[in-house]
């Protein structure tokens, strides 16, 4: 759910079709994945694009997923949070970016392990297999993070509200802290980077400049202070009534006093 102020909603007003179609042919990727076998075909693996020449890779594992949840959970976040963006942007500029998104992001996993690889030989990464849109949809996250970093987001888990600046730090951190077997943190590093060149380039990345950064400490020291103030003056205030409750309390046991 994201909305500004006590306006709440699930999900974006509306879907454009760019996103509809990206949504469909992911769905139509997967379910040749699953009756026609081609996943081995998709996949990008270091070892794959650098010694046989399959640059295609790059590109073609970002349609491929490991299962239905990874295929719907991408598609959710692509839906929810890619929406707004495309329809922002409009459809070419919106797929120029998902796409150099992830295709930057296939790069930098194929890259990253042959670079350890080169310094030890019996890494594994080298030869182990990726596929997903997570780097492209990591993307769009970040997009729509820029763009609109004051919306105030409700996280389904945790259950808390966030400001949409916060939402690709809470991410990663909740990767860190809760590391899962398959999960591609260099594909999702990898998206966030490109899609940080590419939105740096279009001016996007204002709303992180340091100028920023320090304006938003300076408020929330400001609104952390206002609410020291506020319970100070709660806490005098209630200390002021339960006085007055006590000496009302005390009159009355006096006055109850002379009339026996």
């Amino acid at each position: 759910m994201y909305g500004r102020g006590q306006q709440m909603r699930i999900g974006p007003p509306v879907t454009p079709d760019v996103i509809k179609g990206l949504m469909l042919a992911n769905l139509a990727i997967f379910l040749l994945q699953t009756y026609a076998g081609i996943t081995d075909d998709l996949v990008v693996r270091p070892s794959s694009v650098w010694e046989n020449g399959a640059i295609w890779q790059t590109f073609t594992y970002m349609w491929a997923h490991g299962g239905l949840w990874h295929l719907g959970g991408n598609m959710l976040m692509l839906w929810m949070f890619g929406s707004e963006v495309a329809a922002h942007w409009g459809t070419r500029r919106f797929l120029s970016f998902y796409m150099a998104s992830g295709i930057g992001a296939g790069f930098i996993i194929a890259t990253v392990p042959a670079f350890f690889y080169a310094m030890d030989p019996t890494s594994a990464s080298y030869f182990m297999a990726t596929l997903g849109a997570s780097g492209a949809v990591y993307a769009v996250l970040l997009a729509h993070s820029l763009m609109w970093p004051d919306r105030t987001l409700m996280l389904i888990f945790p259950p808390i509200p966030l400001k949409a600046l916060y939402l690709i730090p809470l991410l990663f951190f909740m990767e860190i802290l809760s590391p899962r077997a398959g999960v591609s943190h260099i594909g999702h590093l990898g998206g966030v980077l490109v899609g940080w060149t590419l939105l740096w380039r279009m001016g996007i990345t204002r709303a992180v400049s340091l100028d920023q950064l320090k304006l938003r400490y300076r408020r929330y020291k400001m609104r952390r202070n206002l609410r020291v103030v506020q319970d100070e003056e709660n806490k005098s205030r209630q200390q002021r009534n339960e006085a007055a409750r006590a000496r009302r309390r005390e009159e009355r046991d006096r006055d109850g006093g002379w009339m026996h």
